[in-house]
């Protein structure tokens, strides 16, 4: 069967549609990812909706977390996703959370606060610009530095369980404070699991819903206390599964050679 002017086959003209859609679809994720940052900061400067920014943001990480495996899926991965996947998460991951904290609350802390918050963003872009560079040479099963969608979900955590009254002045301090820190760990070389090796076209076990279920209810009843448990848990495990290992390595009579870490 043919159609068109030239003859062309219509079976092949459907199937080079079909390729090019298959190309789009991870980048329309991108942009889901791109658009819920900046509404975010829209939501947190002209509603003070603080809670629903952080959720925005939460929302954009998941985006983020598709887009990647539906294009190792199709097998559509290409340079300019990865590039485009980066620029994006630079505004959702980095500069949003930066302002969202200072729109918050640092604003008022201390007139010289914004600093703390470009401290972040920078190091955010750090980490990605990194991240980009080393895709060819650091062992996929885990991320060399801490992840940026799980930075900004451990700021946003922070401003969706933040408390008002008199605890109001030690948030500010604990907010800015995990700013620094959370900006160190973008860029330091603690290793954290990446879960890119999760099939999630594998059949999965009867026994494996279980505590998905209890996961997804615990979330759903407790926000505010589950978002900040799991933020803080996987943000500190870079630091405290390295000093593990340190530890296990001292208590031999001869440390084994470190692996090099890019």
């Amino acid at each position: 069967m043919t159609g068109g002017p030239l003859g062309e086959p219509v079976r092949q003209r459907v199937g080079r549609r079909v390729r090019r859609g298959a190309y789009l679809l991870p980048s329309l994720f991108t942009m889901g990812n791109m658009i819920l940052g900046f509404y975010s900061i829209i939501v947190g400067y002209r509603d003070h909706d603080f809670a629903k920014a952080a959720l925005l943001i939460f929302a954009a990480a998941i985006l983020d977390s598709l887009d990647g495996r539906i294009a190792r899926m199709v097998g559509t991965e290409s340079d300019f996703g990865k590039e485009y996947d980066s620029l994006a998460d630079v505004i959702t991951f980095g500069v949003a959370p930066a302002f969202l904290t200072y729109f918050w609350g640092l604003q008022d802390f201390h007139r010289d606060a914004w600093m703390i918050s470009v401290f972040y963003m920078v190091c955010c872009a750090t980490r990605l610009a990194r991240f980009n560079v080393q895709t060819k040479v650091v062992d996929a099963r885990w991320f060399v530095g801490l992840p940026t969608p799980a930075a900004a979900g451990t700021i946003c955590s922070l401003l969706f369980f933040s408390p008002g009254g008199d605890l109001r002045v030690w948030m500010q301090v604990l907010v800015a404070s995990s700013l620094l820190i959370v900006g160190a760990l973008m860029v330091s070389t603690f290793r954290y699991t990446s879960f890119k090796k999760v099939d999630l076209r594998k059949r999965w076990s009867f026994r494996a819903l279980v505590p998905i279920v209890a996961v997804v209810l615990v979330v759903y009843f407790l926000r505010e206390a589950a978002f900040l448990t799991l933020a803080v848990l996987y943000t500190l495990s870079g630091p405290v599964g390295a000093l593990v290992s340190r530890m296990r390595h001292s208590g031999g009579s001869t440390p084994p050679t470190p692996e090099p870490v890019p």
